[in-house]
């Protein structure tokens, strides 16, 4: 399937296994342990880009990694999940932490404590209620159509031809949506509740907390989360056209992946179309 390319700068960090520029600072060996597509494995990419580190991907199908990262001793099933010089962290908010005590510049944290409180909080949201409120979306997308995931794929190295991984893949996104909860009843909910985080997302870059001269960890949390959203054209007409949409494509211009239309026109009803 022949992804249509809708914003063509060139990302990167695209390609599994290539090295970003080391910093003098940066620890010696960095793995990435990601799903292509996520977008929690695509802030933790562009947090280590940002702080000049080094390190190479190793990309896993979904599910299958739960037992992947069990055997290589990380003690959760989740992703992303990173190996520096031997330790092992898992999860987005908590690498950012690792990653900004091992190289503090340039910060992904503002020095001024009550700035860094409402960096985290935001933080927290792009973490917790807007990447769950995109994935579920996703996946109920994929249920529908397993096809599009092959375009996801794209620049990734899962061990197997890629046409073969997306024929494979329906039981595994069936699954990894039932563990997710991407029901009917809560996608609904989902894609109800997406204006409303859009605009809390506006206000904030309007205010200045995210979307400023320089990015801080709020911003590599949301802007993943959106960009995302824009792959699916369902949800690209209530994104591109607001400052969120323009977030996303700062920090993440390139994105793998695109789901045509598959949402049923009442679903969308709350985008305004």
């Amino acid at each position: 399937m022949k992804t249509e390319q809708r914003t063509p700068i060139p990302d990167p960090r695209t390609a599994a296994d290539e090295e970003s520029p080391p910093s003098s600072t940066a620890p010696a060996k960095v793995r990435v342990f990601t799903i292509p597509g996520s977008h929690p494995g695509v802030a933790v990419q562009r947090m280590l880009d940002y702080k000049g580190i080094a390190f190479k991907r190793t990309d896993l199908l979904p599910v299958v990694s739960w037992g992947v990262l069990k055997v290589l001793g990380f003690g959760e099933v989740t992703v992303p999940a990173i190996n520096v010089d031997g330790r092992r962290i898992q999860g987005s908010i908590e690498i950012a932490r690792e990653l900004e005590s091992i190289v503090p510049e340039p910060p992904l944290f503002p020095d001024d404590p009550d700035d860094r409180v409402a960096v985290e909080e935001a933080e927290s949201f792009g973490d917790t209620v807007l990447q769950e409120t995109v994935r579920r979306i996703l996946l109920w997308s994929l249920r529908k159509d397993t096809a599009p995931l092959r375009s996801y794929l794209e620049g990734s190295k899962i061990g197997l031809p890629h046409g073969l991984g997306t024929r494979m893949a329906g039981p595994f996104i069936a699954l990894d949506g039932r563990s997710h909860g991407a029901t009917d009843e809560n996608v609904r909910s989902a894609i109800s509740n997406l204006p409303g985080l859009l605009r809390q997302i506006d206000d904030w870059i309007g205010s200045g907390l995210i979307g400023g001269k320089a990015l801080n960890a709020a911003d590599f949390q949301i802007a993943p989360s959106l960009r995302l959203a824009l792959s699916l054209d369902d949800l690209r007409p209530a994104l591109e056209n607001r400052p969120a949409g323009e977030l996303a494509l700062r920090v993440v211009p390139d994105y793998p992946g695109r789901i045509p239309p598959v949402l049923p026109p009442a679903w969308l009803e709350p985008l305004g179309g």
